[in-house]
């Protein structure tokens, strides 16, 4: 097995933290379980028995593996989780603070990282199991800490799973946030806004009330349809490919507004946003992508 990676940030209390070897890629014959398997345990025990004395290493590996094998990558994420829940402190403001300290440095991109993004997957998890409810943490409100736990994760990994719970049962309030971080000076904080509040997002729960009325999510892609950063803009226009399998007139109406005076940029956008129902034929959408040509960029 190859080495951990051990954090090389000058010494402070991310000194000594670990990742574990991950390929940039899922190779034949291996899945994307294998990233949640006995290395990553250990690095996961090593990390929070070293940020937080009190923590049961020993325990916490004998208890995660237990059950793990026959589990996908989602499930194992969720187990590991639970598995937490059992060795961390009781409250949950006090279980994220020991989580929050175990992390290793934020990403300055995710190019060249692969796939040990997703060593993070339990702690997200943790956050969409446990952040919801006041009677997780001592009767306190759970709001505030869960924000700022994802806002770190996601600068690491991406909160786009755990974030969707809280636009269910918070809409108003997870969307307040969400829109003021539209404005964070960390790419992967603003790429969450779109990413996490996508009615549609692959793998994850749906948000069934912005499946059925996206129009509370718009100002959110109004404010990022011109960031600087591609993977932002990326997000903004499969989220309006989102909204345009369940309402294509609202997300052609949008697209038509945007086009004019476009950016190369957002004629990019645009053209990724309704390239589905460009393929089937459909007669706006393939008005939209004839106005949006950027001649000057091939993608």
């Amino acid at each position: 097995m190859a080495a951990t990676r051990t954090s090389n940030a000058a010494p402070d209390d991310t000194a000594g933290l670990r990742l574990p070897e991950a390929p940039r890629s899922i190779v034949k014959g291996s899945s994307l379980a294998q990233l949640l398997d006995r290395e990553a345990i250990d690095c996961l025990a090593h990390n929070l028995a070293r940020v937080h004395p009190a923590f049961d290493a020993e325990g916490f590996q004998r208890d995660a593996h237990e059950g793990l094998a026959p589990l996908s990558i989602l499930q194992r994420g969720d187990h590991l989780a639970r598995v937490l829940r059992r060795h961390l402190p009781p409250a949950y403001d006090d279980a994220i603070a020991a989580l929050t300290r175990s992390l290793t440095p934020p990403l300055t991109c995710t190019e060249g990282f692969g796939l040990g993004v997703f060593f993070y997957l339990p702690h997200v998890s943790f956050v969409a199991w446990y952040g919801l409810d006041p009677a997780e943490n001592g009767g306190r409100d759970p709001f505030e800490t869960s924000m700022t736990a994802q806002h770190e994760l996601t600068r690491r990994f991406s909160a786009e799973f755990s974030m969707r719970p809280f636009l269910i049962r918070w809409p108003e309030r997870t969307l307040a946030r969400l829109l003021a971080w539209t404005q964070d000076p960390d790419p992967h904080a603003r790429r969450l806004c779109s990413e996490g509040s996508r009615p549609r997002l692959p793998w994850a729960m749906r948000i069934p009330a912005f499946v059925d009325d996206p129009r509370p999510v718009i100002p959110i892609l109004e404010a990022l349809r011109d960031d600087p950063e591609e993977c932002v803009r990326r997000s903004v226009a499969n989220h309006l490919g989102d909204i345009a399998k369940d309402h294509p007139k609202l997300a052609f109406s949008l697209c038509e507004r945007w086009v004019s005076g476009a950016s190369e940029d957002r004629k990019w956008l645009i053209r990724h946003a309704v390239r589905h129902p460009a393929k089937q034929g459909v007669p706006a959408a393939l008005r939209l992508r004839e106005l949006a040509k950027a001649a000057s960029r091939s993608r």
